[in-house]
C-alpha cells in the first residue's frame, strides 16, 4: 500500500472512530472497523488497542476546525491569528489532557519498540492547517522560505508537545506558559517578516 494510501486509511480510521464517538457511546473495535469499512486486522495494522485509537479519534472530536475558528474572517494580524489558534489548541488541550498524553505515549512507544513504519504518520496533523489558515491572510508579506519556516517554527510552539515542556520540564503556571507562548508566536512572525 502506498503512503498516501496508508495515511488516508489511518484518517478515515479516526473520523469513523470520532463519528461514533459523537453519538455519545463508546465505540468497540468491530464497530469502527465496520463504520471505516475495514476490517479488524486493518484496524490492528493503525492502531494496537481501541484505546490508543479512541483516545486520538477524542482529539478529533474536540480539535476546532479552521472554518469554524476564523469564521467571519477574525483579525487580519498574524500574531493575532496565530495566537487564536494557539487559545484554542491550549483549552482544548488542558481540557483533554490525559487522552492526549496517552497519544503522545502510544507514538513514543512505537518508536522505541521499532514498530514505527516511515510511510505511516505516528499522529494526524492537527495544527498545521490551523496554522496555516492562520497565516492565509498575511501570506504575501512573507517570503515563501520564511513563510514555510515561520509555519515549522510555530507547530513547535503550539500542540501537546509544548504543553508537556511548559507542565513536565519547565513546570510553569498556565498563565505563565501562555505569555511564554505568546512572546514566542511574536516573535516568530516578526523574524520571519525580516
Amino acid at each position: 500500500m502506498r503512503p498516501n494510501q496508508k495515511r488516508r486509511t489511518r484518517k478515515d480510521l479516526l473520523q469513523a472512530a470520532a463519528r461514533l464517538m459523537k453519538q455519545g457511546r463508546r465505540p468497540s473495535l468491530e464497530e469502527v472497523a465496520e463504520e471505516a469499512l475495514v476490517s479488524r486486522a486493518t484496524v490492528y495494522r493503525y492502531f494496537p488497542t481501541i484505546e490508543v485509537l479512541l483516545a486520538e479519534a477524542s482529539a478529533d472530536v474536540v480539535t476546532p476546525e479552521p472554518e469554524t475558528l476564523f469564521a467571519g474572517g477574525g483579525p487580519a494580524d498574524p500574531v493575532a491569528r496565530v495566537e487564536t489558534v494557539d487559545a484554542a489548541l491550549h483549552d482544548m488541550i488542558l481540557a483533554n489532557e490525559p487522552a492526549l498524553r496517552l497519544m503522545l505515549a502510544n507514538a513514543l512507544q512505537r518508536v522505541a519498540t521499532g514498530q514505527a513504519t516511515g510511510d505511516l504518520p505516528l499522529r494526524q496533523n492537527r495544527r498545521t492547517p490551523l496554522i496555516e489558515a492562520a497565516l492565509a491572510p498575511a501570506r504575501k508579506q512573507f517570503k515563501p522560505a520564511g513563510y514555510d519556516m515561520l509555519a515549522k517554527a510555530l507547530a513547535l510552539i503550539v500542540g501537546t508537545e509544548a504543553m508537556v515542556v511548559f507542565k513536565d520540564v519547565l513546570q510553569l503556571p498556565d498563565a505563565e506558559a501562555r505569555k511564554v507562548k505568546r512572546w514566542a508566536i511574536r516573535a516568530l512572525v516578526e523574524a520571519a517578516r525580516k
